[in-house]
């Protein structure tokens, strides 16, 4: 069975998918959700797993859109546990660290502490991918908002859990 998630390996989707399906399936990342119901109107995959409310920020709208445009229907629900670190290159410390990268959603979640570190937030369209992006591009004045499990896929230092 293949399941379309929103992201790149190391996302929250992606956690939510392997928790839910609980056997063998073939992840399939995508770039934004649009992507998502795409692939699964496409028969490219069977599901798509794409978030719907968040306790902190509320409900995720361009989900409700995305499912008032297609016949889609939800399947399941599963609800994850989303935990936060701040994430860099292994060489990175806390102290160098001028921008801070990540999905919109968990930039306003981390807000305040993130205010603290006083450094510019740039939205970009994963948490997971932010990661990566500063991995592959060997940012070392940056980090990302994601979860544990992207640092460990990436090899990346957890500088503080938020």
């Amino acid at each position: 069975m293949k399941v379309a998630y929103q992201g790149e390996r190391g996302a929250y989707s992606e956690s939510a998918a392997i928790s839910f399906f609980r056997f063998a399936i073939e992840l399939k990342p995508c770039r934004g959700l649009p992507q998502v119901f795409e692939s699964v109107e496409k028969g490219e995959t069977q599901y798509g797993v794409v978030p719907v409310e968040n306790s902190l920020e509320g409900s995720i709208n361009q989900t409700y859109d995305l499912f008032l445009e297609s016949s889609l229907k939800v399947r399941g629900e599963i609800i994850l546990r989303v935990s936060h670190c701040l994430i860099a290159n292994p060489e990175t410390e806390l102290k160098s660290i001028r921008l801070v990268y990540s999905h919109p959603q968990a930039l306003a979640q981390c807000r305040n502490y993130l205010e603290r570190l006083g450094c510019p937030l740039i939205p970009a369209f994963d948490t997971a991918g932010s990661v990566k992006m500063l991995k592959d591009e060997r940012i070392t004045d940056a980090a990302a908002v994601a979860s544990e499990r992207a640092a460990e896929i990436y090899g990346m230092k957890i500088l503080a859990k938020v």
